[in-house]
Parts: structure tokens; sequence; C-alpha cells
């Protein structure tokens, strides 16, 4: 797995294991796709000195199905870690998406964190650590993830067959994440579909209503539309620093951030409320 930046939580981790100084329970809080998945594998390799696989009784992986991470998962997840193990020492369990637990859910893990069992080490991977219980959270040890340095990111693409303008483009689109960059070194047409986002927003500008209200409408149907938000507010932000830096009049500059802050505050609500979209992004788009 490629593991790109993030060198003082790797080495803090790293020195954890070779001293054997290791807590019960370890929360990898931070944006999606900084590669904090990879490195908790990484990690529990280095651990145990097996490799980090579904089928080993040591190894456990709790994922989200359906959007969340239901407490029959967490009470298999201790029973699991009550047995017995010939296997491995300690058993990693890692609960990827973390906030996606129930309240029921949460409620059961917390009892295992508070009584551990056995010799375990549970891992918990968020991008959203404030929808956690503060008490699960008062008793991990928090490791924090941060977007990364661009050049990091256009040093790991230097050695990809990808021309200047396609580096700069890819690490302008990633983030900071490299996650990101990955998937678009892997997937080219996740490229080519973050540059149509790109231009279809451009193109908002200059629609009339009629087309915005479909637009709207349209949106409100898809599937990805937290990825299309973010894609907008990451256009945005950029957009926004260009007219500072090149001087652009005041008013133009405030409209910007009038727009830029009416997006930060729409994406939130529909990613964390029972907004009605359709309405949510009408009231965007009318707007921008």
């Amino acid at each position: 797995m490629k593991i790109i930046g993030h060198e003082k939580q790797i080495e803090f981790l790293r020195q954890s294991a070779k001293l054997n100084k290791l807590s019960h329970a370890y929360l990898f809080s931070g944006q999606d796709k900084l590669g904090k998945k990879t490195i908790a594998f990484e990690w529990a390799c280095l651990i145990t000195g097996q490799p980090f696989k579904k089928q080993n009784p040591g190894f456990i992986l709790i994922e989200p199905k359906d959007k969340t991470i239901q407490i029959s998962q967490i009470r298999d997840l201790i029973w699991n870690l009550s047995l017995k193990s010939s296997f491995i020492s300690p058993k990693i369990a890692i609960i990827d998406k973390a906030h996606l637990m129930g309240i029921d859910a949460q409620h059961a893990l917390l009892k295992t964190l508070e009584e551990p069992k056995g010799d375990s080490v549970i891992i918990l991977i968020t991008e959203k650590p404030e929808l956690l219980f503060p008490t699960i959270r008062s008793r991990c040890e928090v490791i924090k993830f941060y977007p990364i340095e661009k050049d990091k990111i256009k040093k790991y693409l230097k050695k990809q067959e990808f021309s200047q303008k396609e580096i700069e483009e890819i690490a302008e689109f990633s983030r900071g994440r490299p996650g990101q960059a990955i998937e678009f070194v892997l997937n080219p047409e996740k490229l080519e579909k973050q540059r149509k986002i790109v231009k279809g927003f451009k193109t908002i500008l200059t629609s009339s209503l009629v087309q915005r209200f479909q637009l709207a409408k349209e949106l409100s149907q898809q599937d990805n539309l937290k990825e299309t938000l973010e894609i907008w507010l990451n256009f945005l932000r950029n957009y926004l620093i260009e007219q500072i830096k090149s001087g652009n009049n005041l008013e133009y500059i405030n409209k910007t951030k009038s727009n830029l802050n009416l997006l930060q505050k729409i994406n939130f609500l529909i990613s964390s409320t029972n907004i009605n979209t359709k309405l949510a992004l009408e009231t965007l788009l009318i707007n921008v």
C-alpha cells in the first residue's frame, strides 16, 4: 500500500509498536481519503508481524452496511475480542467510518472500551469525530491526520506518467488528500469527472433561473451529491484566492466570499440534517 506524507504520525505509531507501549484504543481522525485506513492496516501488520487479512481470526475489520454500523456488528466484535487466539497477539480491530455507529452500537462499544476484552487494540477511523460520544473519544488515544503539503503529492505524481499540467491539476483537485490523488492515478476517468463537475459549476453562473431549478432537481437525485458539492467548494476557495492575489475589486471578492459561505452552509445542512435537499439546492443555485 502506498503511503504519502503523515511522517510524524507514522513515526509515533512505529515507536509505540517498537517499545510495546500500546493503548487499548486509538482514534484516527481527519478528512476522508487522507490515508488513515491504509496507515491503520500497515500499523496492524507492524504490531503483529503478519499481513492484515480478513480471514485471519486475529484481525477484525468492521465496515458500514447500508451506510451504518449496526449494533450486531459491534456485538460480534466484542465476542471475537473475548476469545483467546493462538494465531496472533494482540488482536487488532479496525472500525472504519466509526461515526456511522448508531447510539446503541456506540453504547455497546463504550462498555468494551471501559472494560477491555483480552489482549487487543481497537482502531476507530473517522472524518467526523464529533458524532462519536465524548466518552468514547476520551477513552481513545487520538491521532489526528491533516491534509498534506501539495508538494508531497506532486513528488508522488512525478513518478507516474503525467504531464506537468496534469500533475498541477491532480494536486489541486486532491486538496491535500493522498488517497484522492492515488484514485486519480488508478482511475483516470475520475479525474475527467472532476473536470466536468468544475466546468458544469462555471456554466451555472451564466444560466437562467429555469436552468438552475432544473439542475437543482437533477442534483438532488444524484448519489454523489456530497462529492459534487466538495468539488464546488474547492473550486470556489481557489477562485477566491486567485481574485485576492490578482487584486480584483472588493465588491467582486465579497460576492465570491458570500457564495463560498452559502455553499459551505448548504453542504453542511445537506450532509448533517434532514433538510429538503432539492429546496436547499434551489436556494444555493439562485443565489450564486
